[in-house]
């Protein structure tokens, strides 16, 4: 199975202290994940990214570490299409 990875710009990684393949902590106040981080010119300054539809990966302290988007979502419904909010997650990016 292909390990999931966090897209993050090079700028933003240089102010984290991120290289490309180090472990990362994306979190928020839902939830905490652990995947590699793939430092890449193909996104933006500010953003982050993360393919969905991995498996909750659980350590001993709940922290996922099998890149499950869905520990940073909110269960809240949009407004407008009464459907998930899975591509709008506020999250913190730091070196594991």
């Amino acid at each position: 199975m292909q390990q999931q990875t966090l897209w993050i710009n090079p700028q933003d990684a240089q102010k984290r202290g991120i290289a490309h393949g180090d472990m990362v902590r994306i979190h928020n106040s839902r939830g905490i994940c652990e995947v590699p981080a793939e430092v890449t010119p193909r996104i933006i300054p500010g953003v982050v990214a993360m393919q969905a539809g991995a498996w909750w990966q659980p350590d001993e302290n709940g922290i996922d570490k099998g890149g499950c988007a869905n520990v940073l979502s909110s269960a809240r419904i949009t407004a407008l299409a009464k459907g998930n909010s899975h591509q709008t997650m506020l999250v913190e990016v730091a070196k594991a």
